[in-house]
């Protein structure tokens, strides 16, 4: 069996830990997926993304000197059909709609900029009403 990097193999899970989870690739032969490289969203809990005995496509996107391998399920191929495994505690997270634009950089910093000049203009407003009163006005 081929264990080079960039290698697409199918694996069962067989550990999850708080950083990531320990796929078994091969007898004898196991891996970590890091909390990082599960999906390509946020993932807080390891354990809404997968769950122990659940089979998963990975891709070997690193194999250090001592051998061991360093997976990713997010950078396997998307067209790979995934395992289908009735004891995951959650369903997994709706994939984004390839409709939706994503505002730009500049859009998304002048949004920024208004929301935090309406703040600031907030708390000086009510930080002079404060004032006039402890003054006696």
């Amino acid at each position: 069996m081929d264990f080079e990097v960039g290698a697409i193999l199918t694996g069962k899970v067989t550990g999850i830990t708080k950083f990531g989870a320990f796929v078994t690739v091969a007898p004898g032969k196991s891996g970590l997926v890091h909390i990082s490289e599960i999906a390509s969203t946020y993932v807080s809990d390891v354990h809404d993304h997968l769950a122990e005995g659940q089979e998963v496509t990975v891709k070997i996107i690193g194999v250090d000197k001592s051998g061991r391998m360093n997976l990713s399920i997010k950078s396997a191929p998307a067209d790979a059909p995934e395992p289908v495994d009735e004891t995951r505690r959650r369903p997994p997270p709706p994939k984004p709609q390839e409709a939706a634009v994503e505002p730009s950089f500049e859009d998304k910093l002048k949004r920024f900029m208004q929301d935090s000049n309406n703040k600031i203009s907030g708390l000086k407003s009510n930080s002079d009403k404060k004032g006039a009163r402890r003054r006696g006005r």
